[in-house]
């Protein structure tokens, strides 16, 4: 790809991350909430508290609240996102490729379907501070289905 290509490509990516971050479509609260859980990165300040409402196994609405920076905020809207209508195992097994795509490396294209979205944050593996920014919401999630077990 030229230079020119990966700056198209950059822009793209910081458009949707934007978009993400102002949308309101998934902030607020799941009400009445069958899981919850507060996540918090400590570095930049970043929180969260997440919770989804339960259906028959499955998330049918998934809502965050809390404040922080573009890459935090909007991983947990993609996040809230491609969660609604999947079943906990679904959810548990987007949230481990999108671990797995943020510390291990492995190309975007390899993404499930669902979090086709989620390829805008690629970038952000250049900057490890910043993984932590695009895990919380994901991070969070895991938290709230153990502690749903529990």
């Amino acid at each position: 790809m030229t230079q020119e290509g990966d700056v198209e490509l950059q822009d793209l990516y910081r458009e949707v991350l934007i978009d993400y971050f102002r949308s309101t479509a998934h902030k607020g609260t799941a009400e009445p909430a069958d899981m919850r859980a507060h996540g918090a990165n400590p570095v930049c300040g970043d929180e969260i508290e997440l919770s989804a409402a339960v259906s028959n196994g499955r998330l049918e609405k998934v809502r965050f609240s809390g404040h922080g920076c573009v890459i935090s905020q909007a991983s947990s809207a993609m996040m809230a996102e491609a969660l609604e209508g999947k079943t906990i195992e679904e959810a548990r097994k987007l949230a481990g490729a999108f671990k797995a795509f943020m510390l291990e490396g492995g190309p975007a294209d390899a993404l499930p379907e669902d979090l086709d979205e989620i390829r805008a944050l690629d970038g952000v593996r250049k900057f490890p501070v910043r993984i932590k920014c695009s895990l919380l919401g994901w991070n969070t999630l895991l938290q709230a289905l153990d502690e749903r077990k529990a």
